[in-house]
């Protein structure tokens, strides 16, 4: 070798150590030989580990996701290899393993944020990195180089390992930086207008019909400037009405929606919203918070603590359960104001009756069931109408305006309709004139806080916003009842209504976008289902907060990862309202995201060809949930048109052909028995044969569920089935939601086919023992 090429490779070489020295140093990382590295990097560990706040909980590293890695060839060069030797593939792996079985090497990693688990991906990482490469860095393979020719320590490759593990795990590197961004322990403190005012909050405290937002929507609309707060479209529009109706200005923003009465678009002193959109810069003079006690669900809890937290009003007006008022006590203490308490009494008294209504023959104007599957309110209400009596309905998913013209003409006196089907969706929002309501069932499918689906019996709290529905102050029914539809869920009922509702202990917390965007500059290669992982993981909230569950947000962002989108617009996307159960309204986000990305304009005529409009009235239920998604489709444009509005340019034609649509859903929904019937013209209700089956017989329910069961074991078939049906356990699995027709049908099929098993056994057994006591007296002749 030439002496050129000599000071040439010793020149590169010197740059390659500086550089890398440079950032070991930085890393917290020394070379050195022997044991001194193990006492130097202890002693370094444990004066971060003493730095750090000892409140921390550890990381949740199963979120962390390696980063592969960019290595360029021409930096490394050969230049390692011409100054020592090739490296022995084989020597290295017998190297590399005895490295990875050092317990000090664990610890000293464990140490500095990699533990077992992370330790294990790292090793893996490295030890592919070091055996695969063509061209190791020169500093790795002459440290490498000695330790195979018995000149290093085996314990010299550990910062070069921790090198590797922070440049797959960049959250190593940062871990302090991201623990202080998650940190929602002071939620408070995120609001410095809230707090740069002495704000006077007052709780109206008092059930269903009592009048308590009443009172302060009453000083709401005294006031100079104003904001209400609320959960539903529904509560937002009624008082927006409201307002204008009794001569003062007030503006409309809901997520999909912004009117203003001004007709040069200035905005009014008031303004009715849903709690969501909620401004928490501008000043108002009063703000009202309806149903403070949704602070603890679990989905949506977030909106109002960041409307309770950081409204600029001189006056907070909270209306909802008393069992929040200590919690809101306690909230405001934090923020150093007082709570002022006014409660409130129903002002029309409710009772639970002493029967249940057992039979649709029984139901009288002004009764409301209450059911909590949709299929369950397609059976009733076709049964209804074949007794002779119109029905009105009313579920979640209806358009509001469709749940309004229901509404509408079920109180109309001059109206036939006397009988109303619905969920627990009239629990507010509507204004109703029900006697009566009986619950169907007791049971519906909930969402915990873990984002689990998981059938539960309703709550104190539900089961009075429903109940309350009954008698209201303005209808004309004044005095309200409250029954169940079955005899075994009527003492169920009474000893739900007469528990105390559990107090409210905790508020919900949602990650924003700065924080989020903080947090991508720190894990720029991760994606944003992953970055909210790792924040709710390293997130500390004290006693009073939760984080809210995030699901709904990491379905949409992992359905998105793949369109090229910057943070700030992924995330509003991944933050839209949308029921992520219809396929089309899913099909449709991804559609629009898409058409987004690359930045063409979604405009009228394209939303058209999408949805296929116009659209026709259906004709069974599954064209009427078609439409219901195409509404839902419609919304969800209006919401991104509010959000980009050069890429949704034409709202107001959206909300034309919306407002049509509406039109012939309400078509569909009046003539809802007729398409049940083109659905499925054999469905009955099994609920109803045991219903009248129990008024005959009187029979106990446990006897008559024992013999049907007893006599279906040597049934066969449909006739097997139909017992099934008719006994009181099918009965209770189709009304909880725990069987569909469906699976009746295939539990049909799978009953046949077991029996036809089970006889064949019988007749293969009865032969063979047939035959065997043939044999045996045969030789006993014989004999």
């Amino acid at each position: 070798m030439s002496v050129n090429r000599c000071v040439h490779l010793f020149s590169r070489l010197q740059r390659h150590i500086n550089t890398r020295t440079s950032r070991i140093t930085s890393g917290g990382c020394h070379v050195a030989s022997g044991s001194s590295l193990l006492h130097k990097q202890q002693a370094v560990s444990s004066r971060n580990v003493s730095s750090n706040n000892s409140s921390s909980k550890p990381p949740d590293t199963s979120l962390f996701v390696p980063v592969s890695l960019k290595t360029d060839l021409a930096v490394h060069g050969t230049v390692g290899a011409e100054l020592t030797q090739p490296l022995d593939k084989n020597e290295l792996l017998k190297i590399l393993n005895r490295f990875y079985k050092k317990k000090e090497m664990q610890k000293l990693a464990a140490d500095h944020g990699l533990d077992a688990r992370l330790f294990h991906q790292a090793f893996i990482s490295f030890r592919k990195y070091v055996l695969e490469m063509a061209s190791l860095p020169a500093d790795l393979h002459i440290i490498l180089s000695d330790i195979c020719c018995g000149a290093g320590h085996i314990d010299d490759i550990y910062p070069y390992f921790m090198r590797h593990a922070k440049q797959i795990f960049p959250m190593l590197d940062c871990m302090d930086d991201l623990r202080k961004i998650s940190d929602l322990r002071v939620p408070a403190d995120w609001y410095p207008e809230a707090r740069a005012i002495q704000r006077k909050v007052i709780f109206h405290a008092g059930p269903t019909n009592s009048g308590k937002t009443y009172h302060a929507i009453q000083r709401y609309l005294a006031a100079k400037s104003g904001v209400y707060c609320g959960p539903l479209k529904l509560l937002a529009h009624e008082i927006f009405e409201k307002s204008n109706n009794a001569g003062v200005p007030c503006d409309l923003v809901t997520g999909e929606e912004r009117t203003f009465v001004d007709l040069e678009g200035r905005a009014a002193g008031h303004v009715a919203c849903t709690i969501e959109m909620c401004s928490v810069n501008t000043p108002y003079e009063v703000a009202v918070i309806d149903e403070i006690q949704m602070i603890r669900d679990p989905s949506r809890g977030w909106a109002w603590t960041r409307a309770l937290l950081g409204l600029c009003a001189e006056e907070i007006h909270v209306c909802g359960e008393p069992a929040a008022i200590d919690f809101i006590k306690e909230l405001m203490y934090s923020t150093g104001e007082e709570v002022e308490v006014h409660t409130y009494q129903r002002l029309t008294p409710f009772s639970i009756l002493d029967h249940a209504v057992e039979s649709l023959d029984n139901l009288r104007p002004g009764d409301c069931i209450v059911c909590f599957s949709k299929n369950d309110i397609y059976s009733l209400s076709r049964q209804i109408e074949a007794r002779g009596q119109e029905c009105a309905v009313i579920y979640g998913s209806l358009p509001p305006g469709t749940k309004l013209s229901q509404a509408k003409k079920f109180n109309d006196p001059d109206d036939p309709c006397k009988i109303l089907v619905a969920t627990d969706a009239i629990g507010m929002g509507l204004n109703l004139s029900i006697k009566r309501i009986i619950f169907n069932s007791l049971v519906k499918p909930n969402i915990n806080e873990k984002g689990e689906k998981q059938m539960e019996t309703i709550s104190t709290s539900q089961a009075l916003q429903i109940a309350g529905r009954a008698g209201r102050f303005s209808s004309k029914f004044k005095e309200g009842e409250v029954t169940t539809m079955h005899r075994d869920d009527l003492p169920v009922l009474k000893e739900i209504l007469s528990l105390t509702v559990d107090p409210i202990e905790t508020a919900g917390l949602h990650p924003t976008a700065e924080q989020i965007e903080m947090f991508s500059y720190h894990l720029p290669d991760a994606t944003l289902s992953n970055l909210i992982d790792i924040f709710v993981s390293l997130s500390q909230v004290d006693g009073l907060y939760f984080v809210c569950n995030i699901d709904d947000f990491k379905f949409l962002a992992d359905m998105i990862q793949h369109i090229p989108l910057n943070l700030r617009s992924r995330y509003v996307f991944c933050t839209a309202p949308i029921n992520k159960k219809q396929p089309f309204v899913c099909t449709s986000f991804l559609k629009f995201a898409r058409q987004f990305s690359r930045d063409e304009p979604l405009t009228f005529d394209w939303v058209c060809r999408h949805v296929s409009w116009p659209l026709a009235a259906p004709k069974n239920i599954k064209d009427l949930v078609h439409l219901e998604a195409v509404h839902d489709v419609l919304d969800l444009y209006l919401w991104l048109s509010y959000r980009f509005m050069d890429m949704f340019p034409d709202t107001a034609f959206v909300r034309e052909i919306q407002r049509e649509l509406d039109d012939i859903i309400q078509q569909g929904v009046r003539n809802i028995t007729r398409l049940i019937r083109a659905t499925d013209p054999n469905i009955t209700d099994p609920l109803q044969t045991q219903s009248n089956r129990r008024s005959q017989t009187g029979s106990d329910s446990g006897a008559v569920n024992s013999s049907v069961l007893a006599k279906t074991r040597g049934q066969k078939g449909q006739r097997a089935l139909g017992r099934v049906m008719d006994s009181s356990l099918a009965s209770r699995l189709v009304r909880d939601g725990l069987l569909t027709s469906d699976l009746l049908q295939q539990l049909q099929k799978e009953w046949s086919k077991d029996q036809k098993q089970e006889n064949a056994s019988e007749n293969a057994f009865d032969a063979q023992h047939h035959n065997s006591s043939n044999q045996g007296k045969r030789k006993k002749k014989k004999k």
